[in-house]
């Protein structure tokens, strides 16, 4: 081979050796995948939610509250019970609460149980009650098990004619554990979407059996990590999530190049070669962008996102890995018979001739010249679609989800609304302050009375006492719920109105999850334009030193961006003004969880860069053997059309497949990152970007200060 033949490039060699070796590589894959299951599995480790964020006054306060009292269970809960026949604390109803609050003291992992008392947990109309359960059991160890000992436990308020229902542990994390369809509808819908992409069994079951391997080995790698480090259960979801979609399009990629090679006469082992050095070398781009991107979330200083992008650049990693080594064996093993058992009237892949006659051309080829010969309808007209979509965003309000947003029919959801029904709201997020210093104890009494003259709280409990240290801890209760905009304007002044009460060498510290959430929204909305700028400069390097321009890198960024306004846009118009929400299972209009944002934005910059290096990779290698820039950007989209007008729409179903889940914050990513991709592969990919490359002609690959392979002096435009 002549010196610069893909095949002799590194990713082609890598190819070469993988097709040669095909058994050997594919043995090693399910090795690492069954050793490193059965080591997880051995490991024993379980998913933590950690919330904690260091640095954050909640998470002080917290730190605090924890020291001061050390008898406090590892996690907290609540029976919550009602009856419509009158007062909870007279007759059966009494003797009931006596009884189940015995048998549930009886329960394993139970610390205290807290019966209801006149002192704060029954409802003014004495019909209401809350039950306080403490457990020894950190909250990742509950589950169902645990749910059902305290149903039996509590079985007595149930025969005394009461309603009932749990919050908190382990009520929600049992239903967190249930079973979720989400992979299964995606891989269903990646197997018809290839079929009808390829026409061929053989040819659709590569890229699905990869991508199984691919996420199985991600999930067991995080299964044994999860033993010495946390790893949440909504990171395995995204991991899942995030891994199949794009180990379905890597894999698209890879064997629609090698298709159309063997489609025109290329030998299966050197068109296996070919595919990896350049369509291959195009995926370690576009998944190492994911990667930077979702590992950049460790920029925001909040540990709990910082592990969500760990878990999919994981994901992502191993789907590169699986592309550039298990799929060239892959097609090796198939060899001639990539094609077999064809379906039909499906045509597959086949060369694109831009010189065909009107007639004979292909669709895509068509289009690809009506966008390069008239790029300003479709610039004017997309930008216009787009700038519709992203519109919502200016009035997106950062919060968090509260239980008052659970599946209806959940106990958990149950349990909100009884609470808000009996009490208020806001006694669902109640705000812990805490005093800490030499006047703590002494001015608890005061504090706890100014706090119940503020705006927007509805009630302060009687100061508890630390007994080892100068510590106090008064309950604050919200007139509104967790996730209103009330509370969080109200906890954000809580510690600075209470200062001056507690006196000097006081500290005030607002804390408890409400608080907390509050504090991570200001985090999060004070980082975003730092990480946003971070994220777009890596690609914007990557991109221009990988592709030797400026203009091309720049257009990546902007329409990334406008791709990425437009997803944010139809999210905060499906969740927080409540359009379609109870098509998909959104029981009332929430605010955008504060960290979605951030995680949404650097997988789906990343995810844009997957089309964006695809289209122009091939794009520069037209450039490259004419020299017409407007042909080459022609060729480059009647080329790559279909793979990504498939790969798209794998991953939309994969994503859309996740509004299935129960969780708000997974239907808010999927819905999220499937509208991105949406408009990233039609809008962007079919009509922005090749109106763009058209209308800056040679412009597109000059890059000051050097003289490259596209020709050209420095400084000067290529020609």
């Amino acid at each position: 081979m002549a010196p610069g033949h893909p095949t002799t490039t590194l990713f082609g060699r890598l190819g070469a050796w993988c097709a040669r070796r095909r058994w050997w590589v594919l043995g090693a894959w399910v090795v690492a995948l069954v050793g490193l299951t059965i080591a997880g599995s051995a490991l024993g480790g379980r998913p933590s939610d950690n919330l904690s964020v260091p640095g954050l006054a909640a998470a002080e306060g917290a730190a605090v509250l924890q020291r001061a009292f050390p008898g406090q269970g590892l996690a907290e809960g609540q029976v919550v019970m009602r009856s419509e026949d009158g007062s909870l604390l007279r007759g059966p109803s009494r003797a009931a609460i006596a009884q189940s609050a015995r048998a549930l003291r009886a329960v394993p992992g139970v610390a205290s149980v807290s019966p209801p008392g006149p002192a704060g947990t029954v409802s003014p109309d004495g019909r209401t009650a809350l039950m306080g359960l403490e457990w020894s059991t950190p909250p990742q160890d509950l589950g169902p098990a645990q749910l059902d000992r305290v149903r039996a436990a509590a079985r007595p308020l149930e025969q005394a004619g009461l309603v009932v229902a749990y919050a908190g542990a382990p009520a929600a994390q049992a239903e967190a554990t249930g079973t979720d369809w989400s992979a299964v509808v995606g891989i269903v819908a990646a197997i018809v979407i290839l079929l009808l992409a390829f026409g061929s069994v053989v040819t659709m079951a590569i890229p699905v059996v990869g991508a199984l391997v691919s996420v199985g080995t991600a999930l067991a790698v995080l299964a044994v990590l999860q033993a010495v480090t946390d790893v949440s259960d909504v990171g395995r979801t995204l991991a899942v999530m995030i891994g199949l979609g794009v180990s379905v399009d890597y894999a698209l990629f890879v064997v629609t190049r090698h298709a159309q090679q063997v489609a025109q006469g290329v030998p299966v082992r050197e068109s296996v070669a070919r595919a990896t050095a350049t369509a291959g070398r195009a995926v370690v781009i576009a998944g190492g962008t994911v990667a930077v991107a979702v590992l950049g979330l460790a920029a925001a200083g909040i540990p709990f996102v910082t592990r969500l992008g760990q878990s999919a650049a994981i994901a992502v990693v191993i789907a590169v890995l699986a592309a550039i080594t298990l799929l060239p064996a892959a097609l090796a093993i198939a060899g001639s018979g990539l094609g077999r058992w064809r379906l039909p009237f499906v045509s597959g892949p086949r060369p694109v001739d831009l010189d065909a006659p009107p007639g004979k051309m292909h669709g895509w080829a068509r289009w690809s010249l009506m966008v390069t010969r008239k790029p300003w309808p479709f610039l004017v007209g997309g930008l216009a679609v787009l700038l519709l979509l992203a519109a919502p965003v200016l009035r997106m309000e950062l919060g968090q989800v509260d239980a008052g947003s659970d599946p209806p029919g959940s106990t958990t959801r149950e349990a909100y609304h009884l609470i808000s029904t009996g009490f208020g709201p806001g006694f669902n997020g109640p705000v812990q302050v805490v005093l800490e210093g030499p006047n703590a104890k002494r001015s608890a009494q005061a504090v706890a009375q100014r706090a119940r003259d503020l705006a927007g709280v509805v009630a302060a409990s009687a100061p508890v006492e630390s007994p080892i240290a100068d510590v106090a801890l008064v309950n604050v209760v919200p007139a509104a719920g967790p996730a209103s905009p009330r509370t969080s304007a109200m906890v954000e002044k809580l510690a600075q109105r209470l200062r001056p009460v507690a006196g000097p060498g006081t500290r005030v510290y607002a804390t408890g999850l409400t608080a907390v959430g509050v504090d991570l929204s200001d985090r999060v909305a004070s980082r975003l334009p730092w990480f946003i700028g971070a994220v777009i400069l890596i690609s914007f390097v990557l991109l221009m030193f990988e592709f030797r321009s400026l203009l091309v890198p720049l257009q990546a960024a902007v329409m990334n961006l406008l791709s990425v306004a437009a997803a944010f846009g139809v999210v905060v118009a499906i969740f927080q003004w409540g359009i379609l929400r109870d098509q998909i299972g959104v029981p009332e209009a929430v605010a955008i969880e504060a960290w979605v944002p951030m995680m949404m934005f650097a997988i789906l910059f990343g995810l844009s860069m997957d089309y964006e290096v695809f289209l122009l990779s091939r794009v520069r290698e037209g450039w490259l053997d004419s020299g017409d820039p407007h042909r080459s950007v022609a060729l480059g989209l009647a080329s790559t059309a279909r793979v990504i007008t498939a790969a798209a729409l794998i991953m939309v179903s994969v994503f859309m497949a996740f509004v299935l889940n129960d969780s708000v914050v997974v239907k808010m990513l999927g819905i999220g990152l499937a509208t991105a991709v949406l408009v990233d592969a039609t809008i962007i990919r079919l009509m922005l970007v090749p109106a763009v490359l058209s209308l800056c002609g040679r412009w597109n690959w000059w890059l000051p200060g050097r003289r490259g392979r596209d020709g050209g002096a420095a400084g000067t435009i290529p020609s």
